[in-house]
């Protein structure tokens, strides 16, 4: 439309979110792209417009960054007490153990904490925290910690029965998990929006009802008579009781123990869970050896990541332990993850597998939500009709930030909804 106005058009319709996607597209400085190949790999760091640009880097090793200090939004309200280092140096390590010790030696300042068994053992020895001149602190968040789950692939059609989906369910000892290996750290993920307002809980409101009663019979009666619950146990390591309630539903689902094998038809119930990292291995292996008893053949490969990728955007996988993130505004997304459209789209986030209209009819809904209120209760709803339809195996959520740091930062009292946000900090005066 001139030098600096461009026009979209959109086709009629409710979606309120995709003119704010479109908005949230980044503008290249034509000047600084003219001449230069786009997709080209190379080590020269790009124009930007931040408040903050590259110093000097290795790659593989470290990047510097530097405070722009006539940054042209200094001033904007929503940049006023943000970006207050004058310099941030980023290193980069191949091992978490290694990184945990360049920590305690003073290498670098600050570290987020992702493994539960380093957090609960791995900073005993630090003697700068009985000391005072470091601290380790654990933030409560509300921000959507989403779902993370093992996740079933029910293009494979030994899990597209419903009963086969639940039973396996009942296989994971979470509680037992969480104890032994997390130290209790973790809660229990029962909704695709945990830590959230948007997760469903107790029995489907008036706002629910509306969207839920004209999908009533294609979606599972559970929706509109029982709260979801994950599959728990009493922590002691006996899943007796549950394997009890599996065999039940497999046996329902017309699968046979014959010889100790799980069988229909003369096959095996027999798959693979694909995982990308070895420290899953810990935490899969003993869900392995439940599914052992009720006489099925599960198997655990651990690939590199190019072909782990690869197998992903192929669809080329029985079950793997996926995640799927979300915020307190779910939109379009939503599509990606579990629209009938998105599921044979190779590289699609719908990684299950679902063709599901009652599903796609909810997934409109939420885009076209007209208001907060209706989000939310359309959100939830949307999450009741995914969870009673077990596509997944719901693992952990923490719902916290794990901190460790030298004590030469300065932070807002408030925590805000989305946890700390480390560029609000300042350092304190020496």
């Amino acid at each position: 439309m001139g030098p600096r106005s461009v026009k979209f058009t959109f086709k009629p319709g409710d979606n309120r979110e995709l003119p704010l996607i479109v908005g949230q597209l980044p503008i290249l400085p034509k000047h600084y792209w003219e001449g230069r190949t786009f997709d080209a790999t190379t080590l020269e760091p790009p124009l930007g417009s931040g408040p903050y640009r590259v110093a000097s880097f290795e790659p593989g090793r470290f990047i510097v960054l530097e405070r722009v200090k006539d940054y042209w939004g200094r001033t904007l309200g929503v940049r006023k007490g943000q970006n207050n280092f004058d310099r941030l140096r980023f290193d980069y390590y191949r091992d978490s153990t290694v990184t945990l010790e360049a920590l305690k030696a003073g290498e670098f300042d600050f570290r987020e904490e992702n493994e539960a068994i380093k957090w609960a053992t791995g900073y005993e020895d630090w003697p700068a925290l009985k000391d005072g001149r470091a601290i380790k602190e654990r933030l409560e968040n509300n921000l959507p910690n989403g779902m993370q789950a093992f996740a079933y692939n029910i293009r494979r059609p030994i899990f597209q029965d419903a009963k086969v989906r639940q039973a396996l369910a009942y296989a994971f000892d979470f509680q037992w998990t969480n104890q032994t290996l997390f130290w209790g750290q973790y809660k229990r993920t029962e909704s695709y929006f945990a830590n959230s307002e948007l997760a469903a809980t107790g029995l489907p409101g008036p706002l629910e009802l509306k969207v839920l009663e004209p999908l009533r019979g294609q979606i599972p009666p559970e929706v509109f008579t029982t709260e979801y619950r994950a599959p728990a146990t009493d922590g002691s390591g006996n899943i007796r009781p549950n394997l009890r309630i599996a065999m039940k539903l497999l046996e329902e689902a017309g699968w046979q123990v014959v010889d100790g094998r799980l069988t229909r038809d003369g096959r095996p119930f027999r798959f693979e869970i694909l995982l990308a990292q070895p420290t899953f291995e810990r935490i899969t292996l003993p869900f392995v050896r439940n599914l052992r008893r009720l006489g099925i053949e599960a198997s655990v490969r651990t690939v590199d990541p190019n072909q782990y990728i690869n197998r992903l955007r192929n669809f080329d996988y029985d079950m793997i332990v996926a995640n799927w993130g979300q915020s307190l505004s779910p939109g379009n997304e939503q599509s990606m993850f579990w629209s009938s459209e998105s599921a044979d789209h190779a590289g699609s986030r719908n990684l299950v597998g679902i063709k599901n209209p009652a599903v796609d009819k909810l997934v409109d809904l939420v885009i076209s939500a007209p208001d907060r209120e209706n989000l939310v209760a359309r959100t939830r709803a949307l999450d009741r009709v995914l969870l009673w339809n077990h596509y997944v195996i719901p693992q952990w959520h923490l719902g916290a930030d794990r901190l460790a740091y030298w004590n030469k930062f300065g932070r807002p009292d408030i925590i805000p909804t989305q946890g700390y946000q480390l560029m609000s900090w300042w350092a304190k005066e020496k």
